[in-house]
């Protein structure tokens, strides 16, 4: 398998990346990794930490498109950027998937417009993996659609159960719509329509979810509008880094709470595991016609190597094509329910 990765994506870049690049060839067999980015000085930092590009083919880009660049520019000022190069080489065949820690907004355009989308999905959407007390829960979207329909809110959970059921082996998972209250009647009319649509769809839709029930484990998938799912996990992962540095400054207090930190030693560097974002990987755009996944901005090497994980599994999976399959199972559904 040939990986794209956008070696200046992040704010890490692009040692952290480089040095995660060589990690994963060393973790995982088979794999090739095509490193994305201005080859003097991928070639330099490389030479100067003394990392070796065996495996590696490099690609120029002379550009970078930054954390604060608008969306947009990678489709215009930032077109030679190592992230819309990245993709245009995924979009004629030249690797098997891409990754990048860089600009979200940037690359959910890229992914539409350059690698574009299945058939049949009107809006791709960021999937990111978090951890709750029964297992992980699949939350799409966290950020890349703002403003949806609820035909897209509908299209999400279909894509959100393919993907657990066969990255993450979940049976049947069971889906829910983020809301205000779990009644069935609470919310706009967005959230009316979509659990319409989300009743009928074939999934295992148990209806509407709560933000305080989701660390519970109460649901797989939690389907939601972009600014509703961003909001989710930006609040998920500033309770988690608040409460280890509460914990840790209980068990710093004085010598008997370290004394009692010392003989739970395990049991808290396995808690500080259950939060860390590096466990889970990357993100994948789901919806676009080839994988493309996003791992986080503040990504260092040991973040690449568990965020190339998820690209393998992601890929071998085939989740694009059992998407395809679903939605033209779903058109055929609907042209046979006019025609009778």
């Amino acid at each position: 398998m040939k990986v794209l990765v956008d070696a200046f994506g992040g704010d890490n870049a692009p040692l952290e990346i480089i040095k995660g690049c060589h990690l994963c060839l060393q973790e995982y067999e088979g794999l090739t990794i095509g490193l994305v980015g201005h080859r003097h000085t991928i070639e330099k930092t490389a030479k100067e930490n003394t990392i070796p590009l065996d495996g590696m083919v490099l690609y120029d880009a002379p550009d970078v498109i930054s954390m604060e660049d608008e969306a947009g520019e990678i489709m215009k000022s930032k077109k030679n950027s190592s992230m819309a190069v990245g993709l245009q080489l995924l979009a004629k065949g030249e690797g098997d998937a891409f990754l990048s820690a860089g600009n979200s907004g940037a690359l959910i355009v890229g992914a539409t417009l350059i690698v574009k989308r299945i058939k049949g999905i009107r809006r791709p959407a960021f999937s990111p993996v978090m951890p709750t007390s029964l297992g992980p829960v699949l939350l799409i979207d966290s950020g890349a659609n703002i403003d949806v329909r609820p035909d897209m809110l509908q299209q999400f959970g279909i894509m959100g159960a393919v993907y657990m059921e066969n990255v993450l082996h979940i049976p049947n998972p069971r889906v829910a719509l983020a809301n205000v209250g779990t009644e069935d009647h609470k919310g706009g009319e967005l959230q009316h329509e979509a659990f319409r649509l989300l009743k009928q769809s074939g999934l295992n839709f148990i209806g509407n979810i709560e933000a305080r029930d989701i660390p519970a484990g109460a649901c797989d998938v939690i389907v939601a509008d972009g600014f509703t799912g961003n909001v989710i996990i930006k609040m998920y992962e500033g309770v988690a880094k608040e409460l280890m540095k509460k914990i840790k400054g209980m068990f710093l207090k004085n010598f008997k709470t370290k004394l009692a930190a010392a003989l739970i030693k395990k049991e808290i560097y396995e808690l500080k595991q259950y939060f860390d974002y590096n466990q889970y990987g990357a993100s994948p755009v789901i919806g676009a016609a080839k994988p493309v996944l996003k791992t986080h901005g503040s990504a260092k090497a040991e973040t690449i190597v568990t965020s190339m994980r998820s690209v393998i599994e992601y890929t071998n999976c085939d989740v694009i094509g059992q998407i395809a399959d679903r939605m033209a199972q779903i058109k055929d559904e609907k042209e046979e329910s006019g025609n009778a």
